[in-house]
C-alpha cells in the first residue's frame, strides 16, 4: 500500500517540527508561529555508500591540501569589504532586508559589473516580469549581454537551466518564491525554502557556481523562514536603514570566508545605490553649532573607525515617572549610564526626561560610544556647550572608571583626518599613541575627569 501524506506543524520563526499544533514554540518560544503543512512521505532505496557497499574513509588533516579561495571583484568596493575582499567562487549568499530598502537594485547593479567584466551572469525572477526588471535595469545604465534574465519559480526548470547555460554568478530574487513540485507545501512555506535553498547550495558547491539568494525578512527584521535557512548558506548580509531616507547600510552577519564585522554605507539616488566612501563625514553633516546635549564619538566596525553625532536632551519631567528614550543605541546601556552619573557625580537625573539619539538614523551598540553617550548628557543636563573640536570615545564602567577599546590609533587619525583637534580617551590607550602628532589627546581614568575636562 502506497504511503499517505502525513500532517505536521512547523514554526515560521526557527523551523521547529511538531506532530500537533501548539500556542507556544518550545523551540523558540513565540507564539502563534506554528503553521500546518502537508508532507510527501520519503522516498525509500539502497543509495550512497550502503548501496555501493563501500563505506566512506576518513582522511587524515595533513593530507587534505588547501588553497586561497578564487575571489572575483563585484565591482562595488563597499560590498566587496563587507564580503571579505570579492564573491568567492562557488559561495551560497544570502541577502536579506525590508521591502524597498534596496536589496534587488544592488545585486541588479552588481550583475552590470560582472557583465561588462565579461562574466556570465544569470537573473532568476520569480517577482518581477522582464519587462519590469527591464525598466529598472534602464534607470541604473547599460548592461552587457552577458547579462541573461528568467522568470521562473519552478526549481526542477531553473536547475536544468543553470546546468545547461552554467553561468559564473546566479541571482534568486527572491527565495520565498521558489517551489519544489515533490513538496506538497505553498511557496514560502518552511518545507519550501529548505528544500529550495538546499538545492540551490548543491548546485553552487556542485558546479562551483557563486549563487546569491534575496530573501524577505520578518517584522522583527530576520530572514522569513526557518533559521536553518541562514546556517546552511555562507553569507548572510542584511541591507539595513530607513527606506525613506537616503542612506543604506549593508551589515555582514555570518561569513565563512571573512569577517562579520564590516559595514558597507550607500546612498540611494534615482540612478541606483552610490558608495559612501567617507561614512564619517556623511553622518556629521548637518551637527548644529554651539548646541548642549550634543558630541561626537568614535565606533569601529571591523577596521573601519565611523564618528558619528550623538545627542541628548534632558529636560524636567511633569510627570512622576520621568521618560527614557533611546533611537540608535541600547536603551538598557543608557539606563545604566544614567545611573552611574546618579551614583558617583551625584546627579539627580531620577526627575529628568531622557532622550538619547545618535543622528543619521544608523544604530550603534559598541560599548566604546559610552563616554560620548555620558558626556551628551550632562552637556543637556547642564545646559553647557561641548566645543566643536571635540571627539570622545571610551568604555564606561559601573564604577564611573573609563576602561580601554580597541584600535585607539585607528580612531585618533580618523578623527585628525576630519578636522578634529582634542580627543578624550582612557587613559590606559595612551601607551598605544605615542607615535601620533597634530591633535591634542586628553587621557581621563573617570567619567569625572572628562565631565570637568569639557562640561
Amino acid at each position: 500500500m502506497a504511503k499517505t501524506k502525513k500532517i505536521v506543524y512547523f514554526c515560521q520563526e526557527c523551523g521547529y517540527e511538531s506532530s500537533k499544533w501548539q500556542g507556544r514554540c518550545p523551540g523558540c518560544q513565540a507564539w502563534n508561529t506554528l503553521v500546518e503543512e502537508t508532507v510527501a512521505p520519503a522516498k525509500t532505496g539502497g543509495g550512497g555508500s550502503r548501496g555501493s557497499g563501500k563505506a566512506p574513509q576518513p582522511v587524515s588533516i595533513a593530507e587534505i591540501e588547501t588553497r586561497e579561495e578564487q575571489r572575483m571583484s563585484s565591482g562595488i568596493r563597499e560590498l566587496d569589504r563587507v564580503l571579505g575582499g570579492g564573491i568567492v567562487t562557488g559561495s551560497l549568499m544570502l541577502v536579506g532586508g525590508d521591502p524597498g530598502i534596496g536589496k534587488s537594485t544592488l545585486l541588479l547593479q552588481v550583475c552590470r559589473n560582472l557583465a561588462g567584466e565579461g562574466h556570465q551572469v544569470l537573473y532568476i525572477s520569480g517577482e518581477e516580469s522582464l519587462r519590469q526588471i527591464k525598466l529598472r535595469a534602464a534607470r541604473i545604465g547599460e548592461f552587457s549581454p552577458k547579462l541573461s534574465l528568467l522568470c521562473e519559480t519552478n526549481l526542477g526548470d531553473i536547475r536544468q537551466v543553470i546546468e545547461r547555460s552554467k553561468p559564473e554568478v546566479v541571482i534568486i530574487d527572491s527565495i520565498q518564491t521558489m517551489y519544489n513540485e515533490e513538496v506538497a507545501s505553498a511557496p514560502g512555506s518552511v518545507s519550501q525554502v529548505r528544500e529550495a535553498t538546499g538545492v540551490f547550495l548543491q548546485i553552487a558547491k556542485g558546479l562551483n557556481i557563486s549563487i546569491f539568494l534575496v530573501g524577505h525578512v520578518t517584522k522583527e527584521g530576520n530572514v522569513a523562514g526557518p533559521r536553518v535557512l541562514e546556517h546552511m548558506v555562507d553569507t548572510v548580509l542584511y541591507f539595513e536603514g530607513d527606506r525613506h531616507a537616503s542612506y543604506r547600510v549593508l551589515r555582514g552577519v555570518k561569513n565563512r570566508f571573512g569577517s562579520t564585522n564590516e559595514i558597507g554605507v550607500f546612498e540611494m539616488r534615482g540612478e541606483g545605490l552610490v558608495e559612501v566612501e567617507n561614512p564619517s563625514e556623511y553622518m556629521l553633516s548637518g551637527k548644529p553649532q554651539g548646541a548642549s546635549g550634543s558630541v561626537v564619538a568614535c565606533s569601529m566596525e571591523g577596521t573601519r573607525p565611523i564618528l558619528l553625532e550623538i545627542q541628548a536632551l534632558v529636560c524636567h519631567s511633569n510627570f512622576g515617572i520621568p521618560r527614557r528614550t533611546a533611537a540608535g543605541t541600547d536603551f538598557n546601556r543608557v539606563n545604566l549610564l544614567m545611573a552611574v552619573l546618579e551614583k558617583r557625580l551625584g546627579i539627580n537625573l531620577s526627575t529628568c526626561d531622557a532622550y538619547v539619539n545618535i543622528a543619521g538614523g544608523i544604530r550603534m551598540t559598541e560599548p566604546a560610544i559610552d563616554l560620548g553617550i555620558v558626556l551628551a548628557i550632562l552637556s543637556s543636563f547642564r545646559d553647557r556647550a561641548i566645543p566643536e573640536d571635540v571627539i570622545a570615545f571610551g568604555e564606561v564602567g559601573l564604577s564611573g572608571e573609563v576602561r580601554a577599546v580597541s584600535m585607539a590609533e585607528q580612531r585618533v587619525l580618523e578623527a585628525r583626518k576630519l578636522g578634529f583637534h582634542k580627543v578624550i580617551l582612557p587613559a590606559v590607550c595612551m601607551p598605544s599613541l605615542r607615535g601620533v602628532d597634530g591633535i591634542e589627546l586628553i587621557p581621563v581614568n573617570t567619567v569625572g575627569e572628562a565631565a570637568k575636562k569639557v562640561v
